[in-house]
């Protein structure tokens, strides 16, 4: 797959010198043909490479450093073909800053009863050897990933392949930059937070950055590059004829998106940032009409929208916490085909059992879920500094099953939420010219709001069509922060006491400290 082919997974077998020089080739030679048949699989984004067997102390510790030093490699998997005394591998797992995946398998799919003997038994001791390595990870309180199955089942195959994808989308966060532009919206709690502790976590960087500085690169934007850009809204989105009418107040409004567009791209691909936020009461110059005047016409929804589509990530009114989740949902989710977006709750509908939320915002929504071509238009839009015509993608999700997240900051850790959720076709809506999703989630409308809200969750979040609670299980894991998830088996009832149990775990846990 494109999207990762400069990435590896790395395999390290535990073995151990008792069993004879023998044994060992053997067990080379069993490793070697496991991944290559992952690898030949097909269910694999990210090449395994096999790294050999660990026999001692020291061979652990050097291969656990050459991977925290090899920028290729995303993360560890490890299997014990034969009893490896876990002993041996306290300082190498000491020293791992990658993602590890403990894969209990054996090289055999059956055991040969008739043939069986001692020989057999000293080779294949993965019942042996991964408990023994397992107790060690769990004695080391180590974050990791357990997957049990036979190395050539496509369930585990695929066990590993969301690990993967994970993993690769961890190790981008680690250089993760979201610039804020402008402040967040006053006042508002849940799109705020500790950035530094964000960081200690999950690796990203959050940087405010002036606006006038972006209008820097907003004022080195040409007109033939921003008429280029023109004909590549034209020729991509549906739209009406008379927009393409150069001098008419919709050309114009549709011009300076795509003038905007460029500025942002030129300030995120100078700084090297991955993500950005954006605040309707910060877009320039405040006074249109001042004759110096350099700044949006209006926020960049367009802009937004279709820099979402390429993985940049994105959150509203300063919400870097939305935007740096984006960025990594849009890179584990790569080569799949169903799509994701930053949303927003916008309005409620109470329908008996197709009782659901409209998803929407101001502009902000991507493409990618659309379940048709989009469509540009221009429209009024009233909000913010600005009041003006702007230019927006419009349209509609697809209907389907889904997964929508959200990281909320609860002072003393992050707590992802995540909730399943059925988007359902909507009527149209003539006078909300904005793209939209309508969903129910699960595992009803009363109990899915309620345990978000119950949860402290966001009024914004990133959806997925492809992404299962697994992906999200995983990413957790390797950042060490509490997840709970809403779905179709939530009870209020139970959900409070997972709540409760929850904040006594991370008091006692911060007490501990």
């Amino acid at each position: 797959m494109k999207a990762f082919e400069n990435l590896e997974v790395w395999w390290v077998t535990g073995a151990q010198l008792l069993y004879g020089g023998d044994a060992v080739v053997a067990v080379d030679a069993h490793s070697k043909e496991m991944v290559d048949g992952l690898n030949n699989s097909g269910n694999l984004p990210i090449k395994v490479v096999y790294k050999g067997t660990a026999n001692s102390s020291k061979e652990v510790e050097a291969v656990m450093k050459a991977a925290n030093n090899d920028e290729k490699c995303v993360g560890i998997i490890t299997w014990m073909h034969t009893f490896s005394p876990a002993k041996m591998w306290i300082h190498g797992l000491q020293q791992l800053r990658k993602p590890l995946l403990h894969l209990h398998t054996q090289y055999n799919a059956e055991i040969p009863w008739d043939t069986m003997d001692m020989d057999f038994m000293n080779l294949n001791q993965s019942a042996h050897g991964d408990r023994e390595f397992g107790h060690i990870c769990a004695r080391m309180r180590l974050r990791r990933k357990v997957v049990v199955g036979y190395w050539k089942d496509e369930a585990t195959q695929k066990k590993i392949a969301v690990w993967s994808r994970v993993a690769a989308a961890w190790a981008d966060a680690q250089d993760m930059l979201i610039l804020r532009f402008g402040d967040q919206m006053n006042n508002v709690a849940v799109t705020d937070g500790d950035k530094v502790d964000a960081e200690l976590r999950m690796g990203y960087h959050v940087d405010y950055c002036p606006v006038s500085e972006l209008m820097e690169h907003y004022k080195k934007v040409t007109d033939a590059q921003v008429d280029e850009l023109v004909k590549v809204y034209f020729n991509s989105y549906t739209h009406a004829p008379e927009l393409e009418q150069s001098g008419t107040e919709g050309y114009i409004s549709v011009w300076n998106a795509a003038k905007a567009e460029l500025a942002l791209r030129s300030i995120l691909t100078a700084k090297g940032a991955k993500g950005f936020t954006t605040n309707f009461d910060d877009l320039g110059t405040q006074d249109i009409n001042d004759p110096k005047f350099v700044g949006f016409d209006q926020i960049p929804g367009l802009a937004s929208q279709r820099l979402m589509a390429e993985g940049y990530g994105f959150g509203a009114e300063g919400d870097w916490k939305s935007a740096a989740l984006y960025r990594t949902l849009w890179y584990m989710s790569q080569g799949l085909n169903g799509g994701c977006s930053f949303l927003e709750d916008y309005t409620l509908n109470f329908n008996g059992a197709e009782s659901s939320i409209l998803q929407a915002h101001m502009l902000e929504v991507c493409p990618l879920i659309a379940e048709e071509r989009p469509r540009l238009e221009v429209h009024f839009l009233g909000i913010g500094i600005r009041k003006a015509q702007t230019a927006r993608l419009v349209f509609t999700s697809k209907p389907g099953a889904g997964i929508t997240a959200t990281v909320v900051d609860m002072g003393n850790r992050f707590r992802l939420i995540v909730n399943d959720v059925e988007c359902i076709k909507s009527k149209p809506l003539p006078k909300l010219p904005v793209a939209s999703a309508l969903w129910i989630p699960m595992p009803n409308f009363e109990v899915g709001a309620g345990a978000w809200i119950l949860a402290g969750g966001t009024h914004h979040s990133c959806f997925s069509y492809d992404i299962t609670p697994e992906y999200w299980e995983d990413y957790a894991e390797m950042a060490g922060i509490e997840m709970v998830r809403i779905d179709k088996d939530t009870t209020m009832q139970g959900f409070k006491k997972e709540l409760q149990l929850n904040e006594i775990y991370y008091m006692l846990n911060k007490a501990l400290v």
